[in-house]
Protein backbone atom coordinates (compact mmCIF):
# COMPACT_ATOMS: atom_id res chain seq x y z
CA UNK A 1 0.00 0.00 0.00
CA UNK A 2 1.54 3.66 -0.88
CA UNK A 3 -0.37 6.59 -1.32
CA UNK A 4 0.97 10.02 -2.74
CA UNK A 5 0.83 13.08 -0.60
CA UNK A 6 1.45 16.82 -0.35
CA UNK A 7 3.52 17.85 2.90
CA UNK A 8 5.00 20.89 3.01
CA UNK A 9 4.54 22.10 -0.35
CA UNK A 10 6.03 19.02 -1.90
CA UNK A 11 4.61 15.37 -2.96
CA UNK A 12 5.77 12.35 -2.21
CA UNK A 13 5.20 8.95 -2.45
CA UNK A 14 5.08 7.29 0.82
CA UNK A 15 4.80 3.90 2.01
CA UNK A 16 4.51 2.48 5.72
CA UNK A 17 8.40 2.41 7.53
CA UNK A 18 9.84 4.70 4.94
CA UNK A 19 11.82 7.80 6.30
CA UNK A 20 11.46 10.89 4.57
CA UNK A 21 13.19 14.30 3.91
CA UNK A 22 10.29 17.42 3.99
CA UNK A 23 11.02 21.02 4.34
CA UNK A 24 11.35 22.06 8.40
CA UNK A 25 8.02 21.37 9.95
CA UNK A 26 7.29 23.28 13.04
CA UNK A 27 6.73 20.65 15.42
CA UNK A 28 8.85 18.83 17.95
CA UNK A 29 11.13 15.94 17.22
CA UNK A 30 9.16 12.56 18.95
CA UNK A 31 5.60 14.25 18.20
CA UNK A 32 3.31 12.72 15.96
CA UNK A 33 1.84 14.46 12.54
CA UNK A 34 -0.66 13.78 10.42
CA UNK A 35 -1.30 15.10 6.50
CA UNK A 36 -4.78 14.80 5.40
CA UNK A 37 -3.57 16.22 1.74
CA UNK A 38 -3.39 12.70 0.30
CA UNK A 39 -3.84 12.88 -3.45
CA UNK A 40 -3.83 9.21 -4.41
CA UNK A 41 -4.03 5.83 -2.92
CA UNK A 42 -2.94 2.41 -3.56
CA UNK A 43 -4.24 -0.51 -2.13
CA UNK A 44 -2.89 -3.32 -3.48
CA UNK A 45 -4.39 -2.74 -7.10
CA UNK A 46 -7.34 -0.69 -6.10
CA UNK A 47 -6.44 2.84 -7.22
CA UNK A 48 -8.16 5.91 -5.46
CA UNK A 49 -7.68 8.99 -7.00
CA UNK A 50 -8.78 12.78 -5.26
CA UNK A 51 -9.90 15.16 -6.89
CA UNK A 52 -8.09 17.12 -5.78
CA UNK A 53 -7.68 15.35 -2.18
CA UNK A 54 -9.47 12.47 -1.01
CA UNK A 55 -11.75 12.86 1.78
CA UNK A 56 -11.02 11.15 5.29
CA UNK A 57 -7.60 9.54 4.36
CA UNK A 58 -4.82 10.36 5.71
CA UNK A 59 -0.89 9.42 6.52
CA UNK A 60 0.03 9.39 10.00
CA UNK A 61 3.99 9.73 10.77
CA UNK A 62 6.82 10.91 13.59
CA UNK A 63 8.90 13.56 13.20
CA UNK A 64 12.41 11.76 14.38
CA UNK A 65 14.74 15.24 13.91
CA UNK A 66 15.71 18.43 12.29
CA UNK A 67 18.78 18.65 10.80
CA UNK A 68 20.48 20.58 7.63
CA UNK A 69 20.83 19.07 4.26
CA UNK A 70 23.64 19.70 2.11
CA UNK A 71 25.78 22.42 1.02
CA UNK A 72 25.19 23.95 -2.24
CA UNK A 73 27.21 26.35 -3.86
CA UNK A 74 25.44 29.33 -6.52
CA UNK A 75 28.54 30.61 -8.71
CA UNK A 76 27.93 33.13 -11.11
CA UNK A 77 29.75 34.32 -13.63
CA UNK A 78 29.77 37.26 -16.50
CA UNK A 79 33.24 36.78 -19.10
CA UNK A 80 35.80 39.51 -20.00
CA UNK A 81 33.88 41.13 -17.27
CA UNK A 82 35.80 40.43 -14.04
CA UNK A 83 32.60 39.23 -12.33
CA UNK A 84 32.03 36.37 -9.82
CA UNK A 85 29.60 36.07 -7.61
CA UNK A 86 30.20 32.76 -4.88
CA UNK A 87 26.70 32.40 -2.73
CA UNK A 88 25.79 29.22 -0.92
CA UNK A 89 23.45 27.81 1.96
CA UNK A 90 22.36 24.68 3.58
CA UNK A 91 18.43 24.10 3.73
CA UNK A 92 16.83 23.53 6.51
CA UNK A 93 15.22 19.82 6.65
CA UNK A 94 12.93 17.30 9.23
CA UNK A 95 13.50 13.61 8.75
CA UNK A 96 9.89 11.92 9.00
CA UNK A 97 9.04 8.24 9.55
CA UNK A 98 5.63 7.10 8.11
CA UNK A 99 3.70 5.21 10.49
CA UNK A 100 0.71 4.46 8.78
CA UNK A 101 -1.71 5.14 6.08
CA UNK A 102 -5.23 5.62 6.54
CA UNK A 103 -8.19 5.32 3.99
CA UNK A 104 -11.41 5.58 6.00
CA UNK A 105 -12.70 7.92 3.50
CA UNK A 106 -12.48 6.18 0.31
CA UNK A 107 -13.77 7.13 -3.09
CA UNK A 108 -14.72 11.33 -2.73
CA UNK A 109 -18.59 11.49 -3.43
CA UNK A 110 -19.85 14.55 -6.10
CA UNK A 111 -21.96 16.87 -4.01
CA UNK A 112 -25.72 17.24 -4.96
CA UNK A 113 -26.34 20.50 -6.84
CA UNK A 114 -29.93 21.49 -6.55
CA UNK A 115 -31.59 21.81 -10.19
CA UNK A 116 -34.77 23.52 -8.85
CA UNK A 117 -33.41 27.28 -8.73
CA UNK A 118 -32.27 26.46 -12.45
CA UNK A 119 -35.72 25.52 -14.08
CA UNK A 120 -37.47 28.14 -12.30
CA UNK A 121 -34.85 31.15 -14.24
CA UNK A 122 -35.64 28.71 -17.30
CA UNK A 123 -39.36 29.30 -17.33
CA UNK A 124 -39.05 32.34 -16.64
CA UNK A 125 -36.72 32.96 -19.59
CA UNK A 126 -39.60 30.67 -21.46
CA UNK A 127 -42.41 33.19 -20.41
CA UNK A 128 -40.84 36.38 -20.49
CA UNK A 129 -42.12 37.82 -24.23
CA UNK A 130 -39.48 38.09 -26.82
CA UNK A 131 -38.82 41.62 -27.92
CA UNK A 132 -39.43 42.35 -31.34
CA UNK A 133 -36.75 43.59 -33.75
CA UNK A 134 -36.64 47.18 -34.71
CA UNK A 135 -37.14 48.24 -37.77
CA UNK A 136 -34.06 49.28 -39.81
CA UNK A 137 -33.73 53.23 -39.77
CA UNK A 138 -34.56 54.88 -42.82
CA UNK A 139 -31.37 56.43 -43.03
CA UNK A 140 -29.89 53.22 -44.22
CA UNK A 141 -32.19 52.61 -47.04
CA UNK A 142 -31.07 55.78 -48.80
CA UNK A 143 -27.32 54.76 -49.95
CA UNK A 144 -24.93 57.21 -51.03
CA UNK A 145 -24.37 57.88 -54.57
CA UNK A 146 -20.73 57.80 -55.56
CA UNK A 147 -19.36 60.21 -58.25
CA UNK A 148 -17.82 58.48 -61.41
CA UNK A 149 -14.20 57.74 -61.33
CA UNK A 150 -12.17 60.21 -63.95
CA UNK A 151 -10.19 58.35 -66.21
CA UNK A 152 -6.83 58.37 -66.43
CA UNK A 153 -4.81 59.47 -69.09
CA UNK A 154 -2.18 57.34 -71.02
CA UNK A 155 0.48 58.56 -72.97
CA UNK A 156 -1.66 57.63 -76.31
CA UNK A 157 -4.43 59.86 -75.47
CA UNK A 158 -2.37 63.28 -75.09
Amino acid sequence: MYAIVEIAGQQFKVSKDLKVYVHRLSNEEGSKVSFDKVLLLDDNGTITLGAPAIEGASVEAKVLQHLKGDKVIVFKKKRRKGYKKRNGHRQYLTQILIEGISATGGKKAAPKKEAAPKVEKAVEEVAAPKKAKAAPKAEKATEKVAAPKKAKKTDSQE
